[in-house]
């Protein structure tokens, strides 16, 4: 039979085939199915040696699971060894095994556990087998005890999960800026850490953004927390609470541009202000933001008028910085004038105005905010609080708490989170800790409501502590 032949054939057959089908009634038109979705994770089927098997002395553990594993992706920063190796292992995946092999020498009579968080996925949909940890002993015993906590911003009051808690054991007080830590633990998305397997003893214990890798606290910059004591786990230890802040802020750094010569015109100095543009708050001194820090200042030359150009008393002029800042009891509604002399101000390379300038802008009204209550409830006024709130972690409003109840007839329109800050030194700002000199933080709570202030409306809300 010729090829052509036995093609006709199967056309032939296929079609008489579906034929059948339609006129039976069963036939649907529609993609072939693949099964239904694999949602299982991988579960392990064997171990060597076992689970929980005391008095180890082989350097290589193998784990067998019932599904092909895929490649694992970061070990180091998705794998923990505790406690914390010099050397970190090998780990490999071929089929369905995942292979360790410990580089570092083990210690006597020691508890270790490898906890794969995440790490551990099949082949098929990623499907991760979530918190695996494989526990051994070197000594008789299987270490049980376990230490919980949480750790919060104090700035914020907020959490962050890519910190780190630490745990050093029989340590100085500058173990954490030289050594790496006995055990490590992740934080988790609510800032909670658990420890497993501990053995009795006494730890100092802290919390790390690391940022370098080198699992040490060596920069100001980095995110840190310290507990104020050492921890003594034993069956009843408390949970630990650490609040973590950076006691210098990372300097902003800014691309490198090209320097180019510049005309007459872009010599001269230029200002901003949001007068102009959104009337003036009538709570607020009056700014003009000048484009470089300000060598000499005239306050003569600077007038605030009326709209007839007569100037208005009590006004204050002064500079700060590369600002102007003018003071003055401000009318509802009101237009204004402010003259700026091209003489008024130099910088520090010597420019000045191109020209005297006269700004027009009008203050805002009363109905251009909204009246705000807010009620307390367990609020701890010998910690001074103080009320905070705040857009994109930017604190916006700051204002001291005297009572069970605040007010505020006169507040920006918007949406806001709430902060209370324990104010411990009354400067009216959060201040960080100074580990060197043991002192923690400022705390601060962050509300989990958000507060809309609306414009010529009451907002009234409750905070219960």
């Amino acid at each position: 039979m010729s090829v052509k032949s036995i093609l006709y054939s199967f056309i032939f057959f296929v079609t008489a085939y579906t034929i059948s089908i339609s006129n039976s009634g069963c036939a649907q038109i529609g993609a072939i199915s693949g099964g239904t979705k694999d949602t299982i994770a991988p579960v392990l089927v064997a171990s060597s040696p076992k689970l929980l098997t005391t008095n180890i002395s082989s350097n290589k553990i193998t784990l067998t699971f019932d599904e092909y594993i895929a490649e694992m992706q970061d070990i180091q920063a998705n794998v923990l060894v505790s406690p914390y190796p010099k050397i970190y292992p090998e780990i490999t995946t071929k089929l369905k095994t995942v292979t360790v092999k410990l580089k570092d020498t083990l210690l006597a009579n020691t508890t270790y556990a490898i906890n794969f968080g995440s790490a551990i996925k099949d082949v098929n949909e990623g499907n991760p087998l979530k918190g695996f940890t494989y526990v051994f002993s070197t000594g008789n015993v299987i270490d049980s005890l376990r230490l919980t906590g949480k750790v919060i911003l104090a700035e914020t009051g907020k959490v962050d999960s890519t910190l780190m808690v630490m745990l050093y054991r029989n340590a100085n007080d500058s173990s954490v800026q030289q050594k790496r830590p006995t055990y490590i633990a992740t934080v988790n998305g609510d800032g909670s850490f658990i420890f497993n397997n501990l053995p009795p003893g006494n730890f100092n214990v802290y919390a790390l953004n690391d940022g370098d890798g080198g699992k040490t606290y060596n920069s100001k910059t980095e995110i840190f927390a310290f507990a104020d004591s050492i921890i003594n786990i034993t069956e009843n230890t408390a949970a630990v609470s650490l609040y973590a802040y950076a006691e210098e802020k990372k300097e902003k750094t800014q691309a490198a541009t090209t320097v180019k010569a510049k005309t007459a015109a872009q010599k001269k100095l230029k200002y901003t202000t949001k007068a102009v543009s959104e009337r003036q708050d009538i709570r607020y001194d009056l700014e003009l933001e000048f484009s470089n820090e300000l060598k000499k200042f005239d306050s003569t030359r600077i007038v605030l008028t009326d709209t007839n150009y007569i100037p208005i008393t009590n006004t204050v002029v002064k500079s700060d910085s590369n600002k102007i800042i003018i003071k003055n009891k401000w009318a509802e509604g009101a237009d204004y004038r402010l003259i700026i002399f091209k003489d008024a101000v130099v910088d520090k390379i010597d420019s000045a105005l191109a020209k005297t300038d006269t700004l027009r802008f009008k203050t805002k009204t009363t109905t251009d905010y909204g009246n705000v209550v807010i009620r307390f409830s367990n609020i701890d006024f010998t910690k001074h609080p103080v009320l905070q709130f705040t857009q994109d972690d930017n604190v916006k409003e700051s204002y001291p708490i005297t009572g069970k109840e605040w007010r505020n007839k006169l507040f920006t329109p918007g949406e806001y989170e709430i902060r209370i800050l324990y104010d411990a030194n009354k400067n009216g700002k959060w201040d960080p800790g100074d580990y060197a000199k043991k002192i923690q933080p400022e705390k601060v709570i962050a509300i989990p409501k958000k507060i809309a202030v609306k414009e010529n409306w009451d907002n009234e809300s409750e905070i219960i502590l």
